[in-house]
Parts: C-alpha cells; structure tokens; sequence
C-alpha cells in the first residue's frame, strides 16, 4: 500500500492545534481531565502538577491510566505531568480508518498536544508503543522535545532491505502476536469470544521472556482463570475494562495494521539518528529485552550508535513488560534522576 508522504508529513507540523475545550477542574490533590481538539481529533488529557512538563505517553493494550503512579510522584517533585489517552484509545476519538493510526498521524497528535499546552519543548516518557512513538517525535521533531526516557522498547532503525510484518513473519511465524493482528476483525472476534478483563488480565500478566504466540484455534479458554500480581488490582482491571468496552480494541490494534505503511512512509528517515539526550529502562523478563537480537543491538554499540547522546541503559532484575506499573517508585526515582537536568 503507498500513501501519500507529503499528506502524513502534513500532521507533523505546528499549526494543527485548537484551544482546550471541555476542561474539567478538579479539587487541589486529584489528577485533572479535560478534551483537547488536536490534529483534527479530539483527545482526552490527565493531568497534574506545575512546573516543567512531562509528558507520558502510554502503549498497548493501556491508557492514560497506565501511568497513574507517574503522575502523582513527579508532580510531587514539582512538574507537570500530562498524560494523554493516544488516538483510538479511552476517552480520545477513534478514527474509523485504519490509514488515520499511521505514526505521522499519531506524531501530529503528540506535537498539536504540546503545542496547545503553550511549550516549545517537553520532557517526554513513552512506555512500549509509546516509547516508539516518542522516538519518532525526538525523530521527525526533535525542537519539540528536551530530553526522553523511554522504557521498554529502544530505537529502532528501519531497515530498507525487509518490510516489517515480512520480516516478523519470516521470524516468529504467522501466530506471532503482531501477525495475528493484521486481519481486520480477526483479532477482535478473539478478544470478543474471550471477554474484555480476560483479554487485558492475559496481556498485563504475561511475564514468559519469549515471544508472545496468539494461537488461530483460540488464545485460552473464556473461563481462564488469571492471578493478578500485587501491583495490579481487579480495579484497575475494571477501570481498563471500561474503558476498552468502550472504545474496543481495533484503535490500538490499528496501530500494529500501519507498521508497513510506516515503514514505507519513513524511507526518508533511513539511517538518521536521534539527537535527542536519551535513558532507556527495561525489565529483563520484558519479552521486548529477550525478542531475536536486541540484548546485541542495546548492549554492543548498535543503540548508541543511532542514539548518540544515550547517557544510560538500566535493566532492572526481575521485572516483566509493564514496568512502571510493576516497579513505579522504582521507575519515577529514575525518571526523574534524569530529567531533573534539563
């Protein structure tokens, strides 16, 4: 599929924000929320605190919500922590087209948010696809952006020889997670057949270092039973769960449908390099630290190469995917080691 590159690069730039609207102001203490009109949507936004902003950007399958513990602790520090619900998730707009969850799409969301919060530049946390996101912003906007903190997930380079959903294909084979999810409606039928809490219980506790396998005969039984660890409660679960049932699942799936387009669209970007003061965290149980061939490229020179002013590498023991809600003292003590010298 070929898009149009000058019609994507369009959402990157600065003029597609709106005023605030439908602000909700909330007793001193509690995390505010309001919509945004931004790049033609319109966006849910958290928030809390004064001072330099952070903004924190979730992944999959999660929502503003993932970074609950973040916003309480650096906004005790003396920030401002704003923590949107990304395109085709919570409270924001979900675009019908799956052509809208393009990255140039969802980068003009991110800087039209930060355009209309009146800063020329932020501080940026992105966990799993939100830390590819937040690359790609450093990337295709790096004026928009001091310094990033990324966890999970580390700077990809694109490869010009292999198409992505190829290439994963070719690795792991057609029940690989990613690759089960680029029929559309096939992977929604799944998660409708198995239940909303189930489908998050299974993705939040998956802690195998492996690859994650989503089997065409069914991925369990509805009638699964599922043990939350200590750091996740049933309701967090149900806040989740209400939030999914809402919006569905195919907004955040549709962003796994684009990695091709993506790919495509992100030519131009071939062997750049982030310029962007970077830290980047990971749990060693994190299926990302233990997929074919990133402890090689994060420990022996191929991240630093592509982000030069990486100043750190942490990997915490014992920790799986969701680590700044499995580890969130843990992770805002790092967090804001870091960011305090910008």
């Amino acid at each position: 599929m070929t898009i149009s590159l000058h019609k994507f690069c369009s959402r990157l730039c600065s003029c597609c924000s709106k005023p605030a609207q439908n602000t909700k102001k909330m007793a001193d203490g509690e995390i505010a929320h309001r919509t945004v009109a931004v790049n033609g949507i319109s966006m849910h936004v958290a928030e809390k605190g004064d001072g330099p902003v952070v903004l924190l950007i979730h992944g999959f399958p999660e929502l503003w919500y993932a970074w609950r513990h973040q916003i309480v602790g650096l906004a005790g520090l003396g920030y401002r922590c704003v923590a949107p619900d990304l395109r085709g998730y919570g409270d924001t707009q979900v675009p019908g087209d799956v052509n809208d969850y393009t990255v140039f799409q969802i980068v003009g969301d991110l800087v039209a948010l930060i355009d209309s919060l009146g800063q020329e530049k932020v501080l940026v946390v992105g966990h799993d696809w939100g830390a590819m996101l937040a690359w790609n912003l450093c990337l295709f906007r790096p004026d928009k952006v001091k310094a990033l903190v990324a966890l999970s997930v580390p700077f990809t380079p694109r490869n010009p020889a292999r198409k992505t959903i190829e290439s994963l294909r070719a690795t792991y084979g057609d029940d690989y997670y990613i690759c089960r999810f680029q029929e559309p409606g096939a992977i929604e039928s799944e998660f409708a057949r198995l239940g909303t809490s189930l489908v998050l219980k299974k993705f939040f506790t998956y802690r195998n270092p492996g690859p994650l396998f989503i089997p065409k005969e069914g991925w369990g039984s509805p009638s699964e039973q599922i043990t939350l660890p200590p750091w996740l409660s049933e309701d967090d679960i149900s806040y989740y769960e209400s939030k999914f049932d809402k919006s569905g699942f195919t907004g955040g799936v549709n962003y796994y449908r684009c990695l091709d387009s993506d790919w495509e669209l992100s030519a131009p970007w071939t062997g750049a390099r982030v310029n962007i003061p970077a830290k980047f965290i990971v749990g060693d149980l994190d299926l990302t630290y233990n997929s074919l061939g990133a402890k090689d490229f994060i420990h022996k020179g191929g991240f630093k190469k592509y982000v030069p002013m990486l100043e750190d590498v942490v990997i915490m023991e014992g920790v799986g995917h969701f680590i700044m809600e499995e580890k969130p003292d843990e992770i805002n003590a790092h967090i804001h080691e870091f960011i305090k010298k910008f």
